[in-house]
């Protein structure tokens, strides 16, 4: 039922009908259900298009918990294949940005999707500053925007600009070597 419903939405977008004049009943009538079933899953449109957003997208990475770096080149490249995804689909480049216009759509997204994948990250430097992987004194709220920013530059400020296989791993690899501890031995 759930899956019908997400279906519906997909399909109301592909069919060009904005976020804005979504309505649950508009919703239930596509995908066949009563607005009743709707209501016991989401309780209302922000958190029923944060999940079509979410089925629309790759799905989140499992980390291989070997170095900050692996991590970090896993979460970076996920970031890169929903670039690639939202740059192939007009619905959802569409989508994002009609979300951006209503606030609580975008605290929704940001609630359910952002807020979360962030602490994934923040944990990730977290445990690489505790393992000697990253300085004790960098401020890990700013090493994750360094991280990130430098992938949504490329996936969403730059649409022109390529996403080739390896860009998380020379993001990573780039942003570490200002990062890592200062090696105390002179070779």
């Amino acid at each position: 039922m759930e899956q019908a419903i997400l279906e519906g939405v997909m399909q109301l977008l592909e069919d060009g009908v904005p976020l804005a004049e979504l309505s649950i009943e508009r919703i239930a009538r596509t995908a066949g259900v009563g607005k009743a079933t709707i209501y016991r899953r989401w309780s209302g449109k922000e958190e029923l298009f944060v999940d079509v957003l979410r089925a629309a997208e790759p799905p989140d990475p499992e980390l291989p918990g070997t170095s900050m770096r692996d991590d970090l080149i896993v979460i970076l490249e996920s970031l890169r294949q929903r670039g690639l995804v939202s740059r192939s689909s007009a619905i959802l480049h569409n989508v994002y940005v009609q979300m951006k216009s209503s606030p609580r759509i975008w605290a929704a997204y940001h609630a359910g999707v952002v807020a979360p994948r962030r602490v994934l990250m923040l944990d990730v430097l977290r445990r690489g500053q505790r393992d000697g992987e990253l300085r004790p004194d960098i401020d890990l709220d700013l090493a994750n925007d360094m991280f990130v920013g430098a992938m949504l530059v490329r996936t969403v400020m730059r649409p022109d600009a390529d996403l080739p296989e390896g860009l998380a791993e020379q993001i990573v690899d780039i942003t570490l070597a200002g990062l890592r501890p200062v090696s105390s031995t002179v070779l």
